[in-house]
């Protein structure tokens, strides 16, 4: 099935149900305001494409959903729930429905593969340590790393391994709801696209729904069903990439039509 057939066959099966939702969302530091009365939809089994000029705030959104950055002002619910609203032992259920992969792996150095990804297992599981290994081999070969992988440090990892390391240790707790923030990052070309397959396929058969903060085009087309994109402190345009195409902002013409889009079969008409 082609990407068109693929993202066309999504938008008319999926119910449209929201599972995130930002409503008027500000967020500053100091004197700056960084996101400004920001709105937001990302629907139920879709892969969202967030993208933007550098220093737009981006990964700050990102952490903000994830309450990492407080926000001044606005709403954002998850799975139906105001996050912010829900009592602590609430909360923390939900979080274990969530599983993000943060630029670069973020994984822990000090720890094994097989320790990061039962890092949360530990967090909110009290599991046998053979069940937990079982998972952690289990979560390394959806991945498509090797078990070997398991025993070795981020250190000996390749960009490519520690990216598949870390995304399985986002996917430790079986989330329904995955962030991504510059997955194919530092990857050469075949490695970000055979990551980008990856998230395909991991969304079509766990029923994940991704939100994808990414700058790679490659990724836009070939993945993402739907794309937002960030300028002027707030989500200006959102739509599939024929709605990018379309649309005569100057950025987002210069950003899908410039170039470097020139270079990707049927972005530019």
């Amino acid at each position: 099935m082609d990407t068109n057939t693929r993202r066309n066959n999504v938008t008319e099966t999926q119910d449209r149900e929201v599972i995130l939702s930002a409503r008027g969302v500000s967020v500053g530091f100091g004197e700056h305001l960084v996101l400004d009365q920001l709105d937001l939809d990302v629907y139920r089994g879709e892969i969202l494409g967030f993208v933007g000029a550098s220093g737009t705030g981006k990964s700050v959104l990102m952490r903000t959903i994830l309450r990492l950055i407080p926000r001044r002002a606005g709403e954002i619910r998850l799975l139906g729930a105001d996050y912010s609203q829900m009592p602590d032992k609430e909360r923390f259920q939900l979080d274990m429905r969530l599983g993000v992969l943060f630029q670069h792996g973020a994984l822990f150095s000090a720890l094994t593969v097989k320790e990061n990804i039962q890092f949360p297992m530990r967090e909110y599981l009290d599991l046998p340590k053979q069940l937990m290994d079982e998972l952690a081999r289990l979560k390394i070969e959806l991945v498509g790393l090797a078990p070997e992988a398991l025993d070795k440090y981020p250190s000996e990892l390749s960009g490519g391994m520690i990216k598949r390391a870390a995304l399985a240790r986002a996917l430790a707790l079986d989330p329904a709801l995955v962030f991504l923030d510059e997955p194919t990052s530092g990857l050469d070309p075949i490695g970000a696209a055979e990551f980008d397959q990856l998230i395909a396929k991991l969304r079509d058969t766990l029923g994940l729904t991704v939100y994808m903060v990414t700058h790679d085009l490659d990724s836009l087309f070939s993945v993402c069903d739907r794309i937002a994109v960030l300028g002027n402190k707030r989500v200006m345009v959102e739509g599939t990439i024929q709605d990018m195409l379309g649309c005569d902002d100057p950025w987002v013409q210069s950003y899908f039509r410039g170039k470097r889009a020139r270079t990707i079969p049927g972005l530019v008409t």
